[in-house]
């Protein structure tokens, strides 16, 4: 029998704001354990919680970005479940009235675009933490996470196979990012995913009964999770059994998922409005604001790159991988005055593998937009060569001096005079007349020969353009 896979995500996007969703507590990440929990998240008796405006101000923002509705009246409910690292015995979540309603995003997979639709995106609080590494056999709770404000991203069962599920929350993990609504870290667990997985005959409307996957923080583990579950369940159906609707947890290292417990429906939460929340009401001039605020989206900024910088869809696809590099490489296309495929070249080749080699992001660069476009506009003036570039690259990373300071300093300016070239190339000439010989006899690879010892007796510093010119007409 043929089978056909159906997958939804929910994504828990981490919200970075500077305080909690309901409470004045720091969200600040690698706090000692325990000393960023207050009374209002820990749900004592006497306190009652305040919605974080900001909260509301980023879902809303990532509603916009995708299209969605917003909803003009939304409702804060009590999700009851009992778990140690959930203080109140409650989660203060969205249920019936959600922030942000129906939406989509386009992904691209094996030059296909497909339209995935975005259920719904609702606020509600993080709870804390369970570990159980270095306890003897106990557990120890962490609470600082505790009212942390999330944005849970429900998608539709809309996709098909596990580079689908991959490629959308690729699109996601890029949307909030250039949004500023979150930091994407999924190590410190600001993004991650359930994934609903299914799988029917193929032909058939009805879907089959789902599996969730809690708690994937990686987009490998993501296809890996999805495609080990697609396995299991239609081994389970093709050798008589059934699958059961369960919550299972995805072992990455035995590269399996297994069951933690049967899937809870949302009577089981018993779900009501929060008593010590307002419905929140969002006005047309607040949506009319927020809207001023809304950055160029990612798919706008690659088609806006293609046709203004005339540049290949792998250099596109670099450049507007994050809103601060694409920032920087337009940054130092102005301030350089070089042409954009130079800038592209040494921003997605130096800068790149040296940014990856040191473990950093481009917004910690020790090469900001300015020094590399002093580097740039120096190659395009001809004082430096290509290859004496890659020199002063780096000595601009070991230093902060200016690209103008290091060529000077070191002596690098490129030789263009012709009468010094002519008279180191006439020398070579005159020093290798058997290499001469079998050049004019036709071993064009000669030349390459002859450009080298040139290059060397002049200690790398001469024009290659001249060097190549003068060359071809002694030869």
């Amino acid at each position: 029998m043929e089978w056909e896979t159906v997958i939804g995500l929910e994504i828990h996007t981490q919200l970075s704001t500077r305080s909690k969703i309901f409470s004045g507590a720091a969200t600040a990440y690698g706090a000692e354990p325990n000393t960023q929990a207050c009374a209002v998240d820990l749900g004592l008796p006497g306190v009652l919680p305040v919605l974080n405006q900001e909260a509301v101000r980023m879902a809303v923002i990532f509603g916009m970005a995708i299209e969605a509705n917003i909803a003009p009246y939304s409702v804060f409910a009590r999700k009851n479940y009992f778990y140690p690292d959930l203080p109140k015995g409650y989660q203060i979540s969205q249920m019936d009235h959600p922030i942000v309603g129906v939406g989509h995003l386009d992904i691209e997979v094996d030059g296909v675009i497909k339209r995935i639709g975005v259920t719904r995106a609702h606020l509600e609080e993080d709870a804390g933490k369970s570990l159980h590494e270095d306890f003897h056999g106990l557990t120890g709770i962490d609470l600082n996470r505790a009212g942390t404000p999330l944005l849970e991203i429900v998608s539709e069962p809309d996709m098909r196979n596990a580079k689908e599920a991959v490629a959308y929350m690729r699109k996601l993990h890029e949307l909030v990012r250039y949004l500023g609504i979150c930091d994407g870290n999924m190590q410190e667990g600001s993004f991650r995913c359930d994934a609903n997985v299914s799988v029917r005959p193929k032909g058939q409307v009805e879907f089959g009964t789902r599996a969730e996957i809690k708690n994937i923080n990686s987009f490998k583990f993501v296809e890996k999770a999805i495609n080990h579950e697609v396995e299991r369940q239609i081994a389970l159906l093709e050798s008589g059994g059934k699958v059961v609707q369960e919550t299972r947890l995805y072992d990455s290292v035995k590269d399996e998922t297994r069951s933690m417990r049967s899937k809870e429906e949302a009577n089981d939460y018993r779900y009501f409005p929060d008593p010590d929340l307002l419905p929140v009401i969002i006005d047309e001039a607040f949506k009319a604001q927020i809207k001023t605020e809304l950055p160029e989206l990612p798919d706008a900024k690659k088609q806006r790159f293609k046709v203004d910088y005339q540049l290949d869809e792998e250099s596109v696809a670099i450049l507007t991988a994050s809103r601060a590099l694409a920032d920087y490489f337009e940054a130092v296309n102005k301030k350089s005055g070089c042409e954009a495929k130079l800038c592209a070249n040494w921003i997605t080749g130096d800068l790149s593998a040296a940014l990856n080699k040191a473990g950093l992001d481009i917004s910690a660069s020790p090469i900001n937009d300015e020094r590399l476009s002093g580097l740039l506009t120096r190659i395009g003036d001809g004082t430096i060569s290509g290859k004496i570039a890659k020199q002063v690259f780096e000595l601009l990373w070991q230093s902060a001096a200016s690209a103008d300071d290091i060529i000077a300093e070191q002596g690098l300016t490129q030789i263009s005079d012709t009468g010094a070239i002519v008279a180191i190339i006439d020398k070579i000439i005159a020093d290798n007349p058997n290499q001469v010989e079998q050049y004019r006899s036709g071993k064009d690879k000669m030349f390459a020969f002859f450009v080298g010892q040139v290059m060397k007796a002049m200690q790398g510093k001469a024009n290659p353009a001249e060097v190549n010119k003068i060359l071809k007409e002694r030869l």
